[in-house]
């Protein structure tokens, strides 16, 4: 059957693989949220959420620091090379670890006199989250260099379910608190970790095969690289602490609500960026400096787009998506006009995303660490004169503008002198492409004979 085939034939295609294993876990993610919401207080689910953007941050910038090289490095090269770089890359994880392990021990004693918010909580325990998540961060790394989406998907459904599943029992036995959660959260990544090493997924073996030569160039790499990753989700980190620290953890409880529908524009550019990656570094390795450009900006394009149409959708039902999330304990709240900014500014996150992941395939990693330098400061400015003028969450979410639009003005530059573009064009070409995607899948639907150009 024609309409079978082309189904199946979708379920091959590596950038759908990415986009539905990321859906899917965006659902189990937002489904535990919402669990989350209404099994804690308002008061604990503003910790927790302040505990997570923590762990976020240093998750990021472990994952910033080595996915990007490690994909790139790792692809399309021989079996000797690939453990070396596997390797080394485990190596350079081990002795991140050691560091978080030596750094928790005086922050642990330093905790005990803060309390029980967010960061006092994340600094008695980091180390241990940390390890706990590193074989499964690993395998996430193999299965993206060897373009294995299909166990990026297991490897994320079996992380995300034992969590789910955990806070069920939690909820159903009403023993559901902060620190059960947390708990819950702890020992399920280690079970997943422990999993992915009997898969055999993670490459642990391959430590043996790492050298000093390659953990330097990666790290070396590595270093600068970081600002790809983190550039997206920095901005969010100095808000939080800044909500902390004016409003208290209630108002992070209505901010977190207000963003976590999100997910619905993070999910297809993270996958994108998974899936793009490797395609604008064979681009780039190959010399077809032309077609690297013509697939960036197809990319940007078609999701800028895409998101601006989803935001129009989204504004309109801001209400009840909030409201279903949260519960009627936020109804009257801030959360969904928190929304309607937050997927309004999403509208640039493509453009920042990708300038800043090509200007590590070029080679040029350290404008990017220098780009978040920028962006710090530039956000923490906007937010400490934002809230101490407004003393409101408002000013806080509309202040991230600024970020990203220094972030893509500072990624612009280098890029034009690389290959000369149009940056307005990119739309004009995403939503040409956009177009032609939707007539292709609308042709697949009666059989007709289409094809569309990667």
């Amino acid at each position: 059957m024609p309409f079978i085939k082309n189904v199946l034939s979708s379920l091959k295609n590596i950038h759908f693989q990415s986009l539905l294993g990321n859906g899917v876990m965006a659902v189990f993610n937002m489904i535990t949220a919402a669990i989350l919401f209404r099994a804690l207080s308002v008061y604990d689910i503003g910790v927790y959420f302040l505990f997570m953007v923590l762990y976020n941050l240093v998750d990021t910038l472990k994952a910033g620091f080595l996915t990007n090289v490690f994909i790139i490095f790792y692809s399309g090269v021989t079996k000797e090379r690939s453990n070396e770089v596997a390797g080394s890359s485990w190596t350079l994880a081990l002795l991140i670890s050691i560091g978080l392990i030596i750094i928790n021990i005086p922050t642990y004693f330093i905790s005990l006199s803060m309390g029980n918010d967010g960061t006092a909580l994340y600094l008695r325990c980091f180390s241990i989250v940390a390890i706990s998540t590193l074989p499964t961060f690993m395998a996430n790394l193999v299965v993206q260099a060897e373009k294995r989406f299909d166990r990026l998907f297991w490897l994320r459904l079996i992380n995300q379910l034992l969590f789910l599943i955990w806070v069920l029992v939690l909820v159903f036995l009403k023993k559901a608190n902060i620190f059960s959660t947390l708990l819950a959260f702890t020992v399920t990544n280690f079970i997943a970790s422990l999993l992915m090493i009997l898969f055999g997924w993670t490459k642990i073996g391959s430590i043996k095969y790492s050298t000093k030569a390659t953990i330097k160039e990666i790290y070396h790499f590595g270093k600068y690289s970081v600002g790809t990753s983190i550039s997206t989700n920095l901005f969010r980190v100095t808000d939080t602490f800044f909500i902390n620290s004016y409003l208290g953890a209630p108002a992070i409880a209505v901010y977190t609500l207000g963003g976590r529908w999100m997910q619905l524009v993070e999910i297809p550019i993270l996958s994108f960026a998974t899936s793009g990656l490797p395609i604008l570094a064979g681009h780039y390795n190959n010399g077809d400096k032309e077609q690297m450009m013509a697939s960036l900006k197809k990319l940007i394009g078609m999701l800028s787009v895409g998101i601006f149409c989803l935001a129009i959708v989204a504004i309109i039902f801001a209400n009840p998506l909030v409201l279903m999330l949260g519960g009627d304990q936020y109804k009257g709240s801030a959360a969904p006009n928190l929304f309607r900014l937050f997927i309004s500014i999403a509208v640039l996150f493509p453009a920042d995303r990708f300038f800043a992941m090509t200007l590590d395939v070029i080679k040029k990693p350290k404008i990017n660490f220098y780009k978040i330098l920028i962006m710090l400061a530039v956000n923490l400015i906007a937010d400490f004169v934002g809230i101490n003028i407004f003393k409101s969450v408002y000013a806080i979410v509309i202040t991230n503008i600024f970020p990203v639009l220094v972030a893509i003005i500072i990624a612009y530059i280098p890029l034009q002198k690389y290959c000369k573009f149009n940056f307005w064009n990119i739309y004009i070409i995403g939503y040409r492409e956009l177009i032609i995607l939707i007539k292709h899948i609308y042709n697949s639907f009666y059989s007709k004979d289409t094809t569309i150009n990667t």
